[in-house]
This record gives C-alpha cells, sequence and structure tokens, in this order.
C-alpha cells in the first residue's frame, strides 16, 4: 500500500483547517478546571520566574500501569470532572505567499507562538503531563493550579529547534506526537531529536506512520499505521508508548478496543464531542490557531474548556 508524501501531507493537513474547528465545536463548554471570570490581568499574574519555578519542583504522576483499576472512576465519573485545557501545534513557522487561508489555522509564526508562551506564563498556567492528566481523570488526583497540557503533531523540525527552548525558558514540557515516516526527513525531527525530548522530560506519542485517517483502516492498516510506529518509538525513547492521537482529530469507536490492546491507556482527538462510553479515547484539544493573538487564544481556552 503507498501512501501520500511528506508533502502531499502538509497540503492535507491544510485542507483538513476547514474540516476541524479551532475553537469550540464539540461540547458545549462545562466548568474548566480553572473557569474564572476574566480577572484583571494584574490579579491573575504570577510571574514567569515563578512558573518555572512551580514547574522545576512538580511531582511526577504515577504510571498509568500502576493505578488500580479498582482506584478508576467510571465514564460517568471521568465526564463530571472539569476537563484540563489541552492545546495542540502543528508548524511553528512565518507564514509565505504560498500558504492557504486555512493552512494558517496550523501554520503559527514564531513571534506569535513566543507571545502566546509567554501569556500562558505570565498568567500562571502549569503544563502537565500526560500521566498526571490521566491520574486526575480517572481518579480526581490533584493538579497544579491553573493545569494545562501543550502538545506538537507531526514531527515538525521547528517544534524543536522553536518550541523546545521557547517552552525551556519556563519550565515547560510537552506531549509530542511523532509521525515515524517523516523521522530524519527534511523539515522534520531526527530520532536523536526525539530521543532527547524524551530524555529531557517531555512525553513521546504514537500519531501514526504516516497519518493515514483512523476511520478507514482495514487489515494491515493496524500493524503498518500502529504497531510498527509504535515499536519503532520505543526503540528512540526506550520507554513505553501510552498515549495516541488521532490524525485529523478523526475517530471511531471501532478504533478503541484496537488501541486498548496495543497497550494505549489514552488517546486524544480534537475539538469534537467526547464519546460518552470511552472518554479516555476521546480527549478534547484544540488548535492554538495561527491567527489567534495571545488575547485570543486566552479567551478560547476559557470558552472551549
Amino acid at each position: 500500500m503507498k501512501f501520500s508524501s511528506a508533502s502531499l501531507l502538509l497540503g492535507a493537513l491544510a485542507m483538513a483547517a476547514c474540516d476541524t474547528k479551532t475553537a469550540t465545536t464539540g461540547e458545549t463548554a462545562n466548568s474548566s478546571v480553572t473557569v474564572e471570570a476574566a480577572p484583571p490581568a494584574a490579579a491573575e499574574t504570577s510571574g514567569t520566574q515563578a512558573t518555572a519555578t512551580d514547574e522545576a519542583n512538580a511531582t511526577p504522576a504515577p504510571a498509568p500501569g500502576s493505578i488500580p483499576a479498582s482506584k478508576t472512576g467510571d465514564a460517568a465519573a471521568i465526564l463530571a470532572r472539569p476537563q484540563v485545557p489541552i492545546l495542540c501545534y502543528h508548524q511553528i513557522r512565518d507564514w509565505t505567499a504560498r500558504d492557504s487561508k486555512g493552512a494558517k489555522d496550523y501554520i503559527i509564526p514564531i513571534a506569535q507562538f513566543k507571545a502566546q508562551i509567554k501569556m500562558l506564563a505570565d498568567s500562571g498556567y502549569h503544563t502537565i503531563s500526560p500521566d498526571q492528566l490521566y491520574a486526575y481523570m480517572t481518579t480526581g488526583a490533584k493538579l497544579p493550579s491553573k493545569p494545562i497540557m501543550l502538545t506538537f503533531d507531526d514531527t515538525d523540525l521547528d517544534q524543536f529547534t522553536i518550541a523546545r527552548p521557547t517552552l525551556e525558558q519556563y519550565g515547560y514540557k510537552a506531549m509530542y506526537f511523532v509521525m515515524t515516516v517523516s523521522l530524519g526527513r527534511p523539515h522534520y525531527m531526527t530520532k536523536a531529536m526525539v530521543k532527547q525530548l524524551s530524555d529531557e522530560g517531555n512525553i513521546i506519542g504514537s500519531h501514526t506512520w504516516d497519518h493515514h485517517n483512523v476511520k478507514k483502516y482495514q487489515g494491515k492498516d493496524w500493524e503498518t499505521q500502529i504497531d510498527k510506529p509504535t515499536k519503532t518509538l520505543e526503540e528512540i525513547t526506550g520507554k513505553k508508548i501510552n498515549y495516541f492521537a488521532y490524525p485529523f482529530g478523526l475517530w471511531n469507536t471501532q478504533a478503541f478496543p484496537e488501541l486498548k490492546k496495543r497497550g494505549f491507556v489514552a488517546a486524544f482527538s480534537l475539538a469534537e464531542k467526547r464519546d460518552q462510553q470511552d472518554p479516555l479515547f476521546t480527549i478534547r484539544r484544540i488548535i492554538a490557531s495561527g491567527y489567534w493573538t495571545p488575547k485570543t487564544l486566552r479567551n478560547n481556552i476559557l470558552q472551549s474548556f
């Protein structure tokens, strides 16, 4: 079976922006873990230095496999807990004349990205790991004040060269969903970079081999798109891969048992409504659009979660 090249993939991702809302499609936002009535900036700002100190002193979450099934809440309990804001980033680079209007949702200019991350730190947001999120969702484990999760899809090189040092300024960690067909190609990360991200405390997740739509999987697709890439990532990082992100945010219920039997404990979509029977496999994220100023991003976080 042949799939599109990396260059064609980027075009497909840009077109997908027309199909996936970046803000509040899906569930009506329930009370966020950090819901607050837009207070004056001076009242909410903890400062970047305070945020970095808190991040450095954060207590690691237990591994998902160490949480007994008897301690895990059912779907109703998970759905009742306020959602944690989760942002999804793709390319971080300045726009060009060739970028379509839709593609610009997925391409955030460098200065805009840095301003967004600074706003999160200045506003007192603390990044959490997917393990912390899992413990919170399943057992109600305590999270830091104003928790947020940062995720990066598709393995773009600028996630290492630009996002990584930017996040380091604030002690922030992130989740990187890697598409293994891209590894080592021009404009994409290498295996060594992925390992470095993992070694530095970031979490690596699976994002298929070449971004093939999960809703269309048949036969050997599960081996090609899930089994082999997951094994590759485990060999690179030396760690078990527990988390998966659906290409284009598209999922169906038939995928849940397939992912579970392959050892995944949770899967991330985009802004669509969570599955009421299996919310752990439809965890919502919003795309941090390239059009958004820091203020717009902040408002979307509050409105979407």
